[in-house]
């Protein structure tokens, strides 16, 4: 406190006598010069408060011209329809007794979608095949206060991934990261068992740049029937994954081909959605017990 009054009193000290000084200044010139000199010292005076407006303005101006914050664009911008994105053959191959997907609801089908398929092949009292396929897609846009989109689209990856890992009731849970899927991809595959039945489930997760693919793939054998195999299935739900991360890519021209495009980004940003896994271990159970 004696140090800040100290400083205080030796501030008004200076002032004091700067003023002083500028004042004794003043009355020399008044006393020694002819009027039309002290006429000249103002001027010269005014023209350096002049210069010296003149260079605060171009600072303010210069400030005011710096660069906004910018952020990476989107590679992609739009989506192709999710009932569409995987070929008959391979919809025939996974989900034989389909007769058509059906599309979930969007409020954006520019920036999320998502298509289901549900197969039974009933044999009576020989027991039944159960198959059901959900793809579903999100795209992120590029933010200047939460990141781009691919950096938005990795962290939402993660998620996705460990929604699929940690579903409630899960049985021999395995995970595996897959090359040569889009820029990130991983699958994960677990039992699950439900009162119509023993599921085999297979989700696999896919980033290409700034676009999230997420399928689900399951099956059971109903009423007795042999269950399905779990690594069929996986090599199933691998194959069609790729056919939708293309399809991503033929959307947008050709744009980011669906192979990997280097190291992926960080982000800091999470997308809100509902979980696949949740809907799958939902999903089947219903359209089982409907079509039994």
């Amino acid at each position: 406190m004696q140090r800040a009054a100290n400083r205080d009193q030796d501030d008004r000290r200076e002032q004091r006598e700067q003023w002083a000084r500028g004042l004794r200044r003043v009355l020399v010139c008044a006393a020694a010069v002819p009027v039309m000199l002290i006429a000249a010292g103002c001027s010269s005076d005014s023209g350096s408060a002049e210069k010296a407006g003149d260079d605060s303005a171009k600072t303010s101006a210069s400030e005011s011209a710096s660069p906004s914050p910018t952020v990476q664009a989107a590679v992609f911008k739009s989506l192709p329809q999710p009932c569409k994105v995987l070929a008959k053959k391979t919809l025939e191959d996974l989900v034989p007794e389909a007769k058509s997907g059906k599309t979930g609801t969007s409020d954006s089908a520019s920036t999320r979608g998502s298509c289901s398929w549900s197969s039974l092949d009933n044999n009576g009292v020989k027991g039944s095949q159960f198959r059901w396929l959900n793809v579903s897609l999100l795209r992120f846009e590029s933010d200047v206060t939460r990141g781009s989109g691919a950096q938005l689209a990795q962290e939402y990856f993660r998620t996705q991934v460990q929604d699929a890992k940690s579903v409630s009731g899960a049985k021999n849970s395995k995970s595996e990261e897959l090359a040569g899927l889009g820029d990130e991809a991983t699958a994960v595959r677990y039992d699950l068992k439900k009162k119509e039945g023993s599921f085999k489930q297979e989700t696999v997760v896919a980033r290409v740049e700034n676009v999230v693919v997420t399928l689900d793939y399951n099956g059971a054998g109903l009423a007795g029937e042999k269950a399905p195999s779990a690594d069929t299935l996986n090599k199933l739900a691998q194959k069609a994954a790729k056919e939708v991360v293309a399809s991503v890519a033929k959307e947008n021209d050709g744009g980011g081909s669906g192979t990997p495009s280097g190291a992926p980004s960080k982000s800091a940003s999470k997308s809100p959605s509902s979980s696949p896994s949740k809907s799958a271990s939902a999903s089947p159970s219903k359209s089982a017990a409907k079509k039994s």
